[in-house]
């Protein structure tokens, strides 16, 4: 018997979960652990909310709220998705708890006491107005290299290239939209550069890691290491616990992996066992495929910088795409954990999520895919196997498991095969092949209804009882096995199937008795669907709601509404409406979204881009007379600058327009 410790990649506490999060990390994390469980091994299953940063820093500077508000919302969030999603977590914490500081705190210390800290001064975006250093994603501007606009000060979404704050054209703070100045600030750097030659000697001699990441940190360490820098100029995050120290906190990402520690330092301090027994046994991280080289390169050189325990193995997850297009959070082209648990339970999920593709490969959700998948894998393969053994048991057979008598040379077969699933299955499971082992329960399902077709019981319960009776003493061990096997894939269902098989808790939650066999004239239970198929207009629905949706406000911003405070009348107030005329409109080249438009107020003409191309003309717009928000901080889309809004409705993007007025009357 073993111990693990078993982690998830941290959630980002900056909106919720969505399908590719469960993909990638969650789910995969999750079978490992519960078949850990299933065969006797001790479990320690942990992951937390990341709540530092600067993207949660100017969320709440721009909702007028603490970075800590806007943490506790998003964890909330983030919980009830991976409890709906049923992960087994035994500790699911926040990078914000006391035990998490103290932890990080005392291994920046040890390193810093070690001499594998040091200070240095660099160049750094300085906002006058705000007064103070600007963290780089405090900062947008032009990407120095493809030239485009809204890149941020740490990399360019377009071209993916990784800046500094001061390659940026054109910065801006994102705060007050100053222009900021270059100066001077004092830095803690990590001596990357040292552990080099260990980190890759670990790499190449880690014969757990999939190739995916092996040959993702090789890649990245061909051009060698620099010194990594460790610290940030701002309030939100850990305080770098150095006397004389202050304004500065600990870089996210030289804390954040504390976190898979400080949950199981607090699951320790609940429990009375010792959480370091299972990180030096075996520690195996889950984390998806854009994180590879902080886990495989940063973490590991922190560890041997403390001599500490390094992990067994890094799963890294590969990409999930909807219906053939990259997920964008931003355009709404997304599916999030919630929404899908409106219609469907967590188990057909879990289920698409893992057979759909190897976790080292890149994959697509698709409604199409998914409803055959459950229609004819789940309902007409597994569900129709079961429904039928359970069936013809209670019809024939008084709900009791029949006599097993002399077998044949297909029942000999049939009887190995359940025999020999659990050894199968399971080792598919220990070498991080979650998709292997599901399809190969799949196929057992199969095979136990090829063989309940052929021993046709229906017929030879009159013509050859013993047959029949053979028959479906053996379906119902499949079935017994079936239903523990998936007890790591899918809880809810397997717990059904042994519910009707009257299996209690206590005799299902050992893996190796799936091979063992029920005995002739146990009872079972009266037999229920198990699964339900999914129609074309359902899907069709589903899809409509994705195309719709996408044109619409998110869901994460639905939420963000829903908890959000109630304006008071003051607030409205501070809202400045007049009516404008648009005395000039033209299209925005390469969007077929946007117009371009000059709208007098009287005191002054506004250049507004506004999204009407698709209802509107520009010569439509001419001369009409519009109600404009005139006090809204100037932005800018495709690389245009905005310096109001038009208030429109969302239905068909219709314009508000008033009946009476002068142009720059207030609106009152």
């Amino acid at each position: 018997m073993s111990k693990i410790l078993i982690s998830s990649a941290l959630p980002y506490a900056n909106g919720p979960n969505h399908l590719g999060h469960m993909r990638s990390t969650y789910i995969p994390a999750d079978t490992y652990a519960r078949y850990n469980r299933l065969k006797g091994n001790e479990v320690l299953f942990t992951c937390a909310s990341d709540e530092h940063g600067t993207p949660i820093a100017v969320k709440a500077e721009h909702e007028g709220k603490t970075p800590m508000e806007i943490a506790t919302r998003y964890h909330k969030m983030l919980k009830k998705d991976v409890e709906d999603c049923n992960i087994s977590f035994d500790s699911f914490t926040r990078t914000t708890d006391k035990k998490h500081y103290e932890m990080a705190q005392k291994l920046f210390l040890k390193l810093y006491e070690k001499d594998y800290i040091y200070e240095k001064e660099i160049q750094q975006l300085y906002c006058e107005k705000c007064a103070r250093f600007l963290p780089d994603r405090y900062v947008e501007g032009i990407c120095p290299v493809c030239g485009a606009d809204g890149a941020r000060g740490d990399h360019c979404e377009m071209c993916g290239r990784h800046l500094e704050p001061t390659q940026l054209k054109e910065p801006h703070c994102l705060i007050c939209d100053s222009t900021p100045k270059i100066r001077t600030s004092k830095h803690y750097f990590f001596k990357l550069t040292e552990f080099e030659n260990q980190i890759k000697e670990w790499i190449n001699n880690n014969k757990e890691l999939d190739s995916n990441v092996r040959n993702y940190a090789l890649n990245w360490l061909k051009d060698g290491l620099k010194d990594w820098i460790l610290t940030r100029d701002m309030d939100w995050g850990i305080p770098v616990p150095l006397n004389g120290v202050e304004g500065k906190i600990i870089y996210v990402w030289g804390e954040a992996f504390i976190g898979y520690l400080s949950a199981a330092a607090q699951w320790s301090d609940k429990t009375n066992q010792p959480w370091i027994d299972y990180w030096n046994d075996k520690a195996v991280h889950f984390i998806g495929k854009d994180i590879i080289y902080h886990h495989s390169i940063f973490w590991p050189a922190l560890l041997m910088a403390y001599s500490c325990n390094l992990p067994s193995n890094i799963v890294a997850g590969e990409f999930l795409s909807l219906e053939g297009q990259k997920m964008s959070t931003s355009r709404n082209w997304v599916i999030w954990v919630q929404d899908f648990l409106k219609y469907y339970d967590s188990d057909l999920l879990r289920y698409y999520l893992t057979i759909n593709a190897p976790l080292n490969k890149d994959t697509d959700f698709s409604w199409d895919e998914f409803q055959r998948r459950v229609n004819d894998e789940l309902a007409d393969v597994l569900g129709n196997f079961l429904h039928r053994t359970f069936s013809f048991t209670k019809r024939f057979y008084n709900s009791k498991i029949p006599e097993k008598f002399e077998l044949t040379k297909e029942d000999e077969d049939f009887e190995n095969l359940i025999i020999s699933a659990p050894e199968k299955i399971g080792n598919l499971i220990e070498a991080y092949k979650f998709r292997d082992g599901l399809r190969e329960i799949i196929k057992l399902a199969k095979a136990g209804n090829k063989y309940f077709n052929d021993q046709e019981p229906w017929k030879t319960e009159k013509e050859n009882p013993k047959k029949a009776s053979t028959c479906l003493y053996l379906c119902n061990q499949l079935a017994k096995t079936i239903g523990i096997l998936l007890q790591a894939y899918l809880p809810i269902k397997s717990k059904k199937i042994l519910k009707i098989l009257n299996i209690a808790d206590e005799k299902s939650s050992n893996w190796d008795i799936a091979a063992e066999f029920l005995e002739t004239g146990h009872k079972i239970n009266k037999p229920k669907p198990l699964f339900k198929k999914i129609d074309d207009d359902e899907i069709a629905k589903r899809k409509e709601e994705l195309l719709n949706n996408s044109k619409e406000v998110t869901t994460q911003e639905k939420e963000e509404n829903k908890m959000g405070d109630l304006i008071s009348i003051d607030d409205f107030g501070k809202i400045d409406l007049r009516v404008g005329k648009v005395i000039k409109a033209e299209s925005v080249p390469k969007s077929d979204k946007l117009l371009k438009l000059q709208v007098d107020i009287k005191e002054k003409t506004l250049q507004i881009v506004a999204g009407l191309a698709k209802s509107y003309t520009p010569e439509e717009l001419l001369n009409q007379k519009v109600i404009v928000i005139v006090n809204l901080k100037p932005a800018k889309l495709f690389g245009i600058e905005s310096q109001g809004m038009l208030l429109a409705t969302d239905d068909s993007v219709g314009l508000l327009t008033p009946q009476k007025g002068e142009i720059g009357e207030k609106i009152r």
